[in-house]
């Protein structure tokens, strides 16, 4: 088998591997000093001994619905909180959010006619890296009003430490908080099973939602007239009996899967819920597998393969401050059976991608019959194994940019000229993320008394729409053989948030502290997220249909009407005219 750690040129078994990982060995970016070394280990020996939180068929099943995505078959949705909190742990919380993802995902299905992968930010996204391991806080003495400064340690997200800063011991990184992280998550995964299993993702279930809280008038007509199509097309699917639920509890129009998602920074959490699971098939799609090597260890008679598989959730990715091609984090990725994402900012030189999609996903061997399928769906009977070719797996990878509206025009194409002259260029997932690269600082200073209150972060959702946008445009316009995968969006489904400015909701900058709840980064609000949904649903059927009378702008003056829409910073009547064909403010109102 050929080793996760490709970057070294190295060869192990996956029991080898298994058995003694060598990414402990390379250099750990985002690493936490736990005073007490001893105590950490003695908690990731239990979490060793903890079941997975998911399971490896799961997985599997996920690999195989993101090769669709891979092949522009389908769309992939990944949304959720920046970092969670273990206080988010609650039923209101958790179907809030779960609920907003199926919302948008039946938007974009009626838009786009593809099915739609759902994946959320959730169930494990509790860690949060940091530029700087310390900050400085002001602490005002109570007797004598003297204010004095103090480094205490950054909040490294709710698996590490506290957010409070008092007392300042809470700041010590505790192992413990990596077990409550687990069962935490098996909490939000427990509970979002059960309410998919009650029939909250019942396509006939929209038409018992109420939407009398979205404040634009025409952003909840539009809803409405997506829920009266899709309640007209079931209505007619039960008249001529081609309607499943009516014969089974368990249809396709009553049931969806939803896979769960973190960032993977703690190395030892994630190696502590990795399993060696064993797989029946003569040709292994496993891009860990050296198919030159017919007695390897991990083969048995019965052409079973061991492969590892991390058990703490469906995908995790790798994060723009953990992606050095020579780093832990890389070799550790490049071990696991799950599929995999990497944030591209605008650091990623197009040559060092492409290095790190070498590593992630090398050519694997594929049964020469079949070397057109997709390779997460390769099985042969062991007694007739067929030649074999090689080739990259696709789905395997989900590349997640993230640049911001104002260097996408540069960034963008030199990265995907690499893809496009690679031989990754039909198994990756272009993903555009138009928050991480979006953030910026209110001018208008915090109302809060206390000494340590920072300008609240925020983003502009005509920034965020633009670079969807200007991302969508660059595709369609330079690379043919290239399609927008899907869409990586920080949200929350709390209704009253006001995080981000602008959209249809006219979000005031200077109104953020009213409902400003996020210890992280800022999140699009509820509404905000339908809006971002309806443009892409109404930007892929518009596309479907042949109709440009929505399409992004092409004529200069257009093109120069969308800039100064876009700096004004609302965005909301350039989401009017592509969305509703509304050009006056007035009826956003």
């Amino acid at each position: 088998m050929a080793s996760a750690s490709n970057a070294a040129g190295t060869s192990a078994s996956a029991r080898e591997y298994h058995a003694n990982p060598t990414w402990k060995s390379k250099k750990e970016a985002q690493q936490v000093d736990y005073p007490s070394p001893e105590a950490f280990q003695s908690v990731m020996k239990r979490i060793e001994r903890l079941p997975g939180l998911v399971s490896p068929n799961e997985i599997d099943r996920l690999r195989s619905q993101l090769a669709s995505v891979a092949e522009g078959n389908a769309f992939l949705l990944q949304t959720g909180d920046c970092a969670e909190l273990f206080d988010y742990c609650n039923p209101e919380q958790i179907q809030a959010k779960l609920k907003l993802s199926l919302l948008m995902s039946l938007i974009l299905l009626w838009g786009a006619r593809k099915p739609v992968v759902r994946i959320g930010r959730i169930a494990g996204q509790y860690a949060k890296p940091r530029s700087k391991p310390t900050e400085i806080i002001t602490k005002i003495d109570a007797a004598t009003g003297v204010a004095s400064q103090h480094e205490i340690m950054s909040f490294r997200g709710d698996n590490i430490n506290a957010f409070s800063a008092e007392p300042a011991s809470g700041r010590i990184p505790d192992p413990e908080r990596l077990l409550q992280a687990y069962f935490h998550s098996a909490a939000t995964l427990n509970h979002i099973r059960s309410e998919l299993a009650s029939g909250l993702a019942d396509l006939h279930a929209p038409r018992q939602w109420s939407f009398q809280h979205v404040q634009s008038r025409a952003l909840q007509a539009e809803f409405e007239s997506v829920v009266d199509s899709l309640t007209d097309a079931l209505d007619f699917m039960k008249t001529i009996g081609a309607d499943p639920s009516a014969f089974s509890s368990s249809s396709v129009l009553n049931s969806v899967d939803y896979f769960i998602s973190h960032e993977g920074l703690s190395l030892a959490y994630e190696e502590a819920l990795t399993r060696l699971i064993r797989k029946s098939t003569s040709v292994s799609p496993n891009p860990t597998r050296n198919a030159a090597s017919s007695d390897s260890a991990d083969d048995d008679l019965n052409g079973d393969v061991l492969e590892r598989y991390d058990l703490s959730a469906h995908t995790i990715w790798l994060g723009d401050r953990t992606r050095q091609l020579d780093g832990a984090h890389v070799d550790f990725f490049a071990s696991i059976r799950n599929p995999v994402g990497v944030k591209v900012g605008p650091s990623m030189k197009p040559e060092e991608l492409i290095q790190i999609l070498d590593i992630l996903n090398p050519d694997i061997p594929i049964p020469k019959a079949t070397s057109s399928a997709r390779a997460s769906e390769w099985s042969t009977p062991s007694a007739a194994a067929p030649e074999v070719v090689y080739g990259k797996e696709k789905g395997r990878v989900m590349v997640i940019i993230r640049l911001g509206a104002a260097k996408v025009a540069s960034h963008l194409p030199p990265l995907l000229e690499a893809i496009a002259a690679s031989n990754h260029k039909d198994s990756i997932i272009l993903l555009c993320d138009p928050m991480h690269g979006n953030t910026q600082t209110s001018p208008y200073p915090p109302a809060s008394s206390d000494p340590n209150a920072q300008p609240l972060k925020t983003r502009s959702f005509g920034d965020i729409i633009s670079e969807i946008l200007s991302f969508l445009e660059i595709i369609s316009a330079d690379f043919p053989t290239l399609h927008l995968g899907g869409v990586h969006l920080e949200l929350t489904g709390d209704k009253d948030v006001t995080e981000c400015f602008g959209g249809s909701m006219r979000l005031d900058p200077k109104h953020l502290e009213r409902g400003y709840k996020s210890h992280c980064d800022p999140r699009l609000n509820f509404e905000q997220s339908l809006d971002v949904a309806f443009l892409l649903s109404h930007y892929f059927r518009n596309q479907r249909l042949g109709n440009k009378r929505h399409a992004p702008a092409k004529t200069e003056d257009e093109i120069k009407k969308q800039q100064a829409i876009i700096a004004s910073g609302s965005g909301d009547e350039l989401l009017a005219e592509l969305i509703c064909g509304i050009t006056n403010r007035a009826q956003m109102s």
